[in-house]
């Protein structure tokens, strides 16, 4: 039976999470920059996620925060497993809440795809000359590729601490002012990895069937939602298809996004694929709108779509046919910072301006307003 819930209004319209009020169905996605000193955020994740929310972007997600230094894909990963990090993450929350946007942080750990280069210098395992390291774990010891690590299968003692890690980063995002806080199950990284079957062939109780693949991230999920405030919102990043015959299917992904919301969580952010190289995605406009849609109407939980999605009406549509409750732009975002602005103009819908740049708007404006608690003295949440 379905549990569909109601369809939404337009991408303009405001978005209840919780005790949050997004103030639109637009979010910047998470997107890795490679631009870290030892978990550091820098003045280039300050400008780079402040323009997407001067732009009008109702959430703003960092890239994947590394919750322990092996649990990065890269040396240059943006971290959250020291106390000192927070500091600079504060400088961006308080920037983000003022422009009006909520921010958010990604969780994440990357499992076998840890210890490699930056995109740009090749995607292969990193030597410890490259700042590359040996402790790379996951479900089983399977390599994503020839040229990936071979990891460690992770034992109890290992898992627990990995649990421990997302609850002590938990803690830090909310000292740190992030307003919402995404698990990373997705794109072939540690909570994937669990899940599917073509990288976890474990024997014990967390392997084998769909509800055993299931039992470690659902350890991780209910570790962030139990240290997160409850008015405020979690999400999980999951990938519904491995795109690869015997891999995770969509089937097996809505019955994980069932338990998901038996948790706790608020919004499933539905990508796809990222677990195996032999994956063939039929990539085009909207290519994974569907899958969000369906999450949505058989589980009954609020969902984001993302993938391919750079037109406004195409977005708008996503939102009033009630595929998705929010759509998540990348690419787009880093080729037009502006434009949810850019789409409020097109779909005649006023548009929400800084003051600053008010004089250079073409159509109605919305005059923007920082977001609650913007401005708060450090460390406060």
């Amino acid at each position: 039976m379905s549990t569909a819930i109601p369809a939404p209004d337009h991408l303009f319209a405001p978005l209840q999470q919780r005790s949050l009020t997004l103030p639109n169905r637009i979010a910047c996605s998470p997107m890795c920059e490679y631009s870290s000193i030892d978990g550091f955020a820098s003045e280039w994740h300050l400008v780079h996620l402040g323009s997407r929310a001067v732009g009008g972007a109702g959430v703003v997600l960092t890239e994947a925060a590394a919750v322990s230094p092996e649990g990065r894909i890269t040396a240059q990963d943006l971290g959250i497993w020291d106390d000192k990090h927070i500091v600079e993450l504060r400088r961006i929350t308080d920037f983000l809440r003022e422009q009006g946007s909520v921010p958010g942080i990604q969780l994440a750990h990357a499992g076998r795809k840890a210890s490699t280069l930056v995109p740009w210098e090749g995607h292969r395992a990193a030597s410890q000359a490259e700042g590359g390291w040996e402790n790379v774990v996951a479900p089983s010891a399977e390599r994503y590729s020839e040229v990936y690590p071979l990891p460690q299968a992770l034992d109890r003692a290992g898992m627990d601490k990995i649990v421990a890690d997302f609850a002590s980063a938990t803690k830090r995002a909310v000292a740190a002012g992030f307003l919402l806080v995404e698990v990373h199950a997705a794109h072939g990284y540690l909570g994937h990895e669990f899940l599917s079957p073509l990288s976890n062939k474990r024997t014990d109780e967390y392997g084998g069937s769909l509800a055993n693949r299931a039992r470690f991230p659902l350890e991780i999920i209910r570790a962030v939602r139990a240290n997160f405030p409850g008015e405020l919102p979690v999400w999980v990043r999951l990938s519904v298809t491995d795109w690869v015959e015997g891999g995770l299917s969509v089937d097996d992904a809505v019955e994980f996004a069932k338990l998901v919301k038996a948790e706790g969580i608020d919004l499933i952010d539905v990508s796809s694929g990222g677990n195996d190289p032999r994956q063939q995605i039929p990539v085009g406009p909207g290519y994974q709108v569907a899958f969000a849609e369906r999450v949505r109407r058989e589980v009954g939980i609020a969902t984001g779509a993302v993938g391919m999605i750079t037109d406004p009406a195409q977005a708008d549509q996503i939102i009033r046919t009630g595929q998705a409750d929010l759509v998540l732009l990348a690419r787009e975002l880093l080729r037009d910072p502006y434009w949810p602005i850019h789409a409020a103009d097109a779909l005649q819908r006023p548009a929400s301006w800084p003051k600053q740049y008010e004089r250079a708007a073409l159509g109605k404006v919305e005059r923007r307003q920082p977001l609650a608690g913007a401005g708060k003295e450090k460390g406060a949440a």
